[in-house]
């Protein structure tokens, strides 16, 4: 199972950014996925959920990201994403992305910075 994090960067408060999640060595359409963020010192917090799409495809989101953020699947590409709108300089973090109901192994994570 491997998952590669790519689309994070440095924009400006306001600004918007789509993170991507490649995902591999599992039955992607199978799965609910989820996007977490963490900050140095911190611990890991979940920032959005979505489920398979043979269940309903149904989204959730952490209540600081609510309104502003999307969180999507291309199931023929074994890929997620989270469509970042009106960031905050909170959103600051570097973002991962798992299996919802699965401890794998973290990968490297895309970095998000939102800063003036």
């Amino acid at each position: 199972v491997q998952f590669v994090e790519s689309g994070g960067g440095l924009v400006l408060p306001g600004g918007s950014l789509r993170l991507s999640c490649a995902a591999s060595g599992f039955t992607f359409r199978n799965h609910a996925m989820s996007w977490y963020r963490q900050v140095p010192g911190k611990e890991r917090e979940l920032v959005a959920t979505i489920n398979p799409f043979g269940t309903g495809g149904a989204t959730q989101y952490a209540g600081p990201v609510q309104g502003r953020f999307t969180i999507s699947r291309d199931d023929a590409k074994s890929t997620m994403y989270l469509q970042m709108n009106s960031l905050k300089s909170e959103d600051t973090a570097a973002y991962y992305c798992r299996r919802t109901a699965f401890a794998d192994n973290w990968a490297q994570g895309t970095q998000v910075t939102v800063s003036s």
